[in-house]
């Protein structure tokens, strides 16, 4: 008895020690990454099905509301309205939105609370650290959700809760620094925050940053969602149905290619007539005759021209070798002439129909010259910048790609035991 009784308190000890170690973990999420919750008090409905009113339920990703007819109180629920007087959107009239558990893990973890297989994000990470390490959800295993179809230019307040959250989690975890770790859009979201603050507090409070998949640049599908929206992988739905509600989002117009990756003169929509590039989107938002667009993008045009180095230690993990569109072709029309029923091609600069698709390199999201722009920091900053690149690895896949769990789970001994 003796024995075992000597052997348990080495065992809590030892345990107790390793805990002492461990950086405290916070998930930084990307565009559709949170849980959203929505409250309805409405007078009107665009469906007959749709509810007026409701308590706070789950809006996004609930799988039961992307179906065919359902889906127009979806995009009516979620859908925002720009207003230029303010520079800001606001929710539908009669929606009151909101993002549940911010500082919990669970949330970035699963977008759906009812753990349906298509609503897992961070899972499979945040499993890892649980089982393999010590982590503790809520204690050392953190997520900072936000509202996506915000841009930075709105999210203020969302910076102070973020700042605040990381100087507790700092406090509950032994005054141990933290880890980011962020995915897609949450990549250069967590740059902005960074760059607002002083070197000193990041050297006190960020252990390392880990970007998985980091939008840096932007990416020619937010051109192509615009055009004809996105499906969001739920096949009996038309692109451009959920373009409605996609297009209304600032973190869209955000997510541009950026001049600082993209040459002035590289195509990125090709028309018999008119070709845009990176200096022609207000001439693409007015030919696609949705002029809301540029006003969005001006307001976040400053934050994809500032590509200063980070402050920390940065981990860029990135995919590769998959087709990524990186220019939409538009092919004149036909036309029937009334007399003889001959066809022919008639020019025209509307952006109506569907383009061709030309790809290049990338996840199938992001471009390979945006994923890998973390590069241009290495001999930027004293902190120490890794990259590495995952053939084939898909943009949402890498979140549970094995040779990224592997990279992660390496990386967080070696830092716990640095």
């Amino acid at each position: 008895m003796n024995t075992i009784f000597v052997f348990l308190i080495s065992f809590s000890v030892f345990t107790f020690t390793i805990s002492e170690n461990l950086h405290p973990i916070i998930f930084v999420p990307g565009d559709g990454g949170s849980q959203v919750e929505a409250k309805l008090n409405k007078t009107s409905v665009v469906h007959y099905i749709c509810e007026k009113t409701s308590d706070y339920a789950n809006i996004w990703l609930n799988i039961e509301l992307l179906v065919p007819i359902v889906i127009d109180c979806f995009i009516d629920n979620l859908k925002l309205t720009y207003d230029n007087t303010t520079r800001t959107t606001k929710n539908s009239p009669g929606v009151d939105i909101r993002i549940p558990g911010f500082g919990s893990s669970e949330v970035v973890e699963w977008i759906d609370p009812s753990h349906a297989s298509a609503g897992a994000y961070f899972k499979d990470i945040g499993n890892i650290l649980v089982q393999d390490h010590g982590y503790v959800r809520n204690v050392s295993l953190r997520g900072a959700p936000y509202d996506f179809r915000k841009g930075p230019n709105e999210l203020g307040d969302y910076f102070k809760q973020l700042k605040s959250l990381i100087e507790e989690t700092y406090i509950l975890n032994n005054k141990q620094s933290v880890i980011i770790i962020a995915h897609s859009m949450g990549a250069p979201l967590f740059l902005i925050f960074l760059h607002s603050q002083e070197q000193a507090w990041k050297d006190k409070y960020i252990k390392t940053f880990v970007t998985l998949a980091g939008a840096w640049g932007g990416s020619v599908k937010a051109i192509k969602v615009f055009a004809i929206g996105d499906d969001l992988g739920a096949f009996m739905l038309r692109q451009k149905i959920l373009r409605e509600e996609q297009i209304t989002s600032p973190s869209l117009s955000w997510l541009l290619p950026s001049s600082l990756f993209w040459k002035e003169n590289e195509v990125l929509v090709q028309t018999e007539t008119k070709n845009y590039t990176v200096n022609d989107y207000e001439e693409f938002f007015k030919d696609l005759q949705y002029p809301v667009g540029w006003e969005m993008r001006k307001d976040t045009q400053n934050y994809t021209l500032n590509f200063a180095a980070p402050g920390v230690e940065v981990h860029c993990l990135y995919g590769s070798n998959l087709p990524t569109v990186e220019r939409l072709v538009y092919k004149p029309k036909k036309q029937v002439l009334s007399k003889f029923f001959r066809l022919n091609y008639k020019k025209s600069t509307v952006l109506d129909g569907s383009p061709t698709l030309i790809n290049g390199d990338g996840d199938g999201t992001v471009n390979l010259r945006s994923l890998e722009a973390c590069k241009f920091w290495k001999d930027k900053q004293s902190q120490r910048v890794y990259s590495q690149k995952f053939p084939n690895a898909e943009h949402m896949l890498i979140l549970s790609n094995p040779n990224v769990l592997s990279y992660i789970t390496q990386l967080v001994t070696k830092i716990g035991y640095s």
